[in-house]
């Protein structure tokens, strides 16, 4: 979301709010990325702001719904209104439960494990048209091979994420181990630490394929208390997902804070671990 866009996004969250009667006199910003999250008061609601017409958010709060409903451990929409998108002026909004987060609480690499676990289980209770995970790699693919999309990529390190994305995507596809709905993304900042227990968060990147790809989101250390892990796609899931992630951050248009500079340690990273695995 342009910078220009956050201050009519935040107007639109707040009427939105106020017409479902949560008041909304005040709005914090907790992240600003391709969405907007805000924490809107004295309500205490947390809104997740899109532009209009985004699929991702409906489906999103349906995955998340019914999860709720097996007892997967996952934050759920706020009960106070009715669980769907809301539009306003060109924005949609999601209204969700406010955790308040456990300050002194770290997440062990066994209950994140853990929860991880139980949260696989209960995706794979649930039927939803989703993508494959190498589709995700396929957009970093084009991505990479776009020179207006990617202006500062070297040459040589165009060819290394390239050729990276490329042969890892593959060797994931042609494994074929069991397939499942995913998390897509349940790194360290998709997972709190609450009063009660580990929940996961975002699922707008839901997508299917092998449980090693979700777990190379995650710190190294979770791994080894997961149960019945293939090691040796884990490895490749781990380099590809670090490839994915490394191109994210040279698009012209992302906008985390020091991007580029993790990008480019992110690319070192990258050239040492394909050296190693060759």
């Amino acid at each position: 979301m342009s910078v220009s866009a956050v201050p009519p996004a935040v107007a639109a969250a707040r009427s939105i709010a106020s017409a479902l009667g949560l008041k909304a006199d005040d709005a914090t910003v907790l992240q600003e990325s391709n969405r907007l999250t805000l924490r809107l008061l004295p309500c205490d609601v947390l809104a997740r702001v899109d532009p209009a017409g985004h699929q991702e958010a409906r489906l999103e709060i349906e995955i998340a719904q019914r999860l709720a409903d097996v007892g997967s451990p996952v934050a759920v929409p706020d009960p106070r209104v009715e669980p769907r998108v809301y539009a306003h002026n060109g924005y949609a909004a999601a209204f969700w439960t406010h955790y308040e987060p456990v300050a002194s609480a770290t997440i062990s690499p066994a209950d994140y494990a853990s929860a991880l676990h139980r949260l696989h289980a209960g995706m794979r209770t649930l039927d939803v048209p989703t993508p494959h995970c190498t589709d995700r790699v396929r957009q970093a693919e084009e991505l990479v091979a776009s020179r207006h999309r990617t202006p500062m990529l070297t040459d040589a390190d165009r060819e290394l994420l390239g050729n990276a994305l490329s042969s890892l995507s593959r060797a994931v596809s042609e494994h074929g181990g069991a397939e499942q709905l995913l998390h897509g993304e349940p790194h360290s900042g998709n997972v709190l630490a609450t009063q009660g227990g580990v929940l996961f968060i975002d699922f707008e990147t839901c997508c299917r394929g092998p449980v090693e790809f979700d777990l190379a989101h995650a710190p190294e250390e979770v791994g080894e208390h997961y149960p019945g892990v293939d090691r040796g796609l884990l490895r490749e899931c781990r380099i590809l997902v670090l490839a994915m992630i490394t191109a994210w951050r040279w698009n012209r248009a992302d906008r985390l804070p020091n991007g580029r500079q993790l990008g480019a340690n992110w690319l070192r990273q990258l050239r040492a671990a394909l050296d190693s695995s060759g």
